[in-house]
């Protein structure tokens, strides 16, 4: 085990683009359904505009600009606001098909390496997510991923979105923990900023595919995290 290690009791995991690759699924769900409502459709550009909103639309939780509410509702309004974007009307599209496009969300897929590293860390360490994600949607995610979690925890335990500091020190709480004793897992550098700020241990994990083959952030560890990471499988190599 890496050292410094020996306290942490459970690894708290940042779920879109570090357990599940959101980016391939949201745009095939966004062909699908919306192919014959906006013109000209590239559904990787959608689904880049539509999680470009995603930041924007929490900050105005975080500010105290409106009360919290579930990533879905804010998934539903953002998709909405992408829609004018393209010039279209989501009044002109039945409410029943935006519902379904939003449940994309829902239906991710995880990477790769996901399943086999997670099973091996779930052996040493309590895992649960610690994501922006509503209970029910990371519910879903788990159940039709078969991510072998030991607790679903989702925004409304904090009722708070990262990186507001209650995110993690009442995930911590939740767990029964001290936030030293708690990793964080990401492939976010701000995520994990957020975290070490507050005393958790951080763990990075490369996705450099997230935002597809031009991504252009997070390609390297950029802060003094405990471990640095290829992939989930060798995290368990140097932790597990």
């Amino acid at each position: 085990m890496s050292t410094g290690f020996d306290s942490v009791e459970a690894l708290v995991f940042d779920m879109f683009g570090t357990v599940v690759d959101w980016r391939t699924r949201v745009a095939a769900e966004v062909a699908v359904h919306l192919r014959d409502h906006v013109p000209d459709l590239d559904a990787h550009d959608f689904a880049d505009r539509w999680r470009a909103e995603y930041q924007p639309s929490m900050e105005r939780v975080r500010s105290g600009e409106r009360e919290f509410v579930r990533l879905d509702v804010l998934h539903r309004e953002n998709l909405e606001t992408v829609l004018r974007g393209f010039g279209v009307d989501p009044d002109s599209i039945p409410p029943q098909v935006l519902d379904e496009v939003n449940l994309a969300w829902h239906r991710l897929d995880p990477w790769p390496d996901t399943i086999a590293g997670l099973t091996r860390l779930k052996e040493r360490f309590i895992i649960a997510p610690l994501s922006n994600a509503n209970v029910r949607l990371a519910l879903d995610v788990a159940k039709r991923a078969g991510l072998p979690w030991d607790a679903i925890l989702g925004a409304e335990v904090a009722g708070a979105y990262k990186p507001d500091p209650q995110s993690y020190l009442r995930t911590a709480e939740t767990l029964g923990i001290e936030p030293h004793q708690v990793a964080m897992v990401a492939a976010h550098n701000s995520d994990l900023a957020a975290a070490q700020a507050l005393g958790l241990r951080t763990c990075f994990v490369y996705r450099p595919s997230e935002h597809g083959p031009a991504q252009t952030t997070d390609l390297e560890a950029e802060g003094e995290w405990d471990v640095i990471a290829e992939d989930f499988e060798d995290l368990a190599d140097q932790i597990g």
